[in-house]
């Protein structure tokens, strides 16, 4: 299946499973996992399972796991590394916006070979937004080039850790906005150019690998805090996106509360 048609799969999902229960979810529909704001609802649960067994049909061979499954049996994130081609999704990017009736929401999925990322999509089914990445290619936004305007003010960055919002580093740096608290409308705002750097604690590949690529391939970088390039096997504390090296590296230097999060312990891969 070629990477428009995994796009279509990802598009008949929004519209079979999860615009159907936007702003109609039943409080039995939503569930909290590991902490109270960590949440799931049916629609996430459903849309995992529609995607994954298209994409088990369309690839017999190949890993498809998701963040859903991957709560129930962490053991699989382990195979993700490993893997010889494998499918990783996150069936809604956002679920907090989701539940709340916002649309900042998104179907997120990568592609891996042999650990290195290859393709990856965004869907936004409430903008009709589809951002692809395919590695050497370029990223597209509805199929077009994404062009990222000239801008001569100062960096502009985004967190959703509300320890970072306020810092001005010297000058160098203006002060850090919020986040979209969702990676599907995160990383398409560092393509266009609206933040400049992107600060996140969370490494999970679902929520990273294909908003990665895609900056990657826009000519922009996604580092963990320690210098090394993102990717599946990722498990440092900090992870820092930026549209271009220099604005990387700004922020990795002058950030404070960023380096003292990279300097805590290594995460536990699960």
């Amino acid at each position: 299946m070629d990477t428009d048609g995994i796009l279509g799969l990802m598009r008949e999902t929004a519209d079979e499973v999860i615009n159907p229960r936007f702003r109609a979810l039943d409080e039995d529909d939503i569930s909290h996992k590991s902490a109270p704001w960590d949440l799931v609802t049916v629609a996430d649960t459903e849309a995992e399972a529609y995607l994954t067994k298209r994409l088990q049909s369309a690839f017999p061979d190949a890993l498809v796991v998701g963040e859903e499954s991957i709560f129930e049996h962490p053991e699989k994130r382990k195979l993700l590394p490993n893997a010889d081609h494998a499918f990783i999704i996150d069936p809604i990017d956002g679920t907090r916006n989701f539940v709340r009736g916002r649309i900042q929401h998104g179907v997120m999925v990568a592609e891996t070979r042999g650990g290195i990322t290859t393709r990856g999509w965004i869907w936004q089914p409430q903008t009709e937004r589809a951002y692809v990445a395919e590695r050497g290619a370029g990223a597209r936004l509805n199929g077009e080039p994404i062009v990222r305007p000239k801008s001569d003010r100062l960096p502009r960055g985004a967190s959703s850790k509300e320890s970072m919002h306020g810092f001005t580093a010297d000058g160098a740096l203006s002060p850090v906005v919020w986040s979209q608290f969702a990676c599907a409308f995160d990383y398409p705002a560092v393509l266009h150019g609206d933040i400049d750097f992107m600060y996140y604690t969370s490494m999970h590949p679902w929520d990273h690998l294909a908003g990665s690529l895609m900056v990657t391939e826009n000519g922009g970088v996604s580092r963990t805090m320690d210098g090394l390039a993102y990717s599946v096997l990722s498990c440092s504390k900090g992870l820092l996106v930026a549209n271009d090296a220099l604005v990387w590296m700004t922020a990795q230097q002058n950030w404070p509360a960023a380096r003292r999060d990279a300097e805590a312990p290594s995460l536990t891969v699960n």
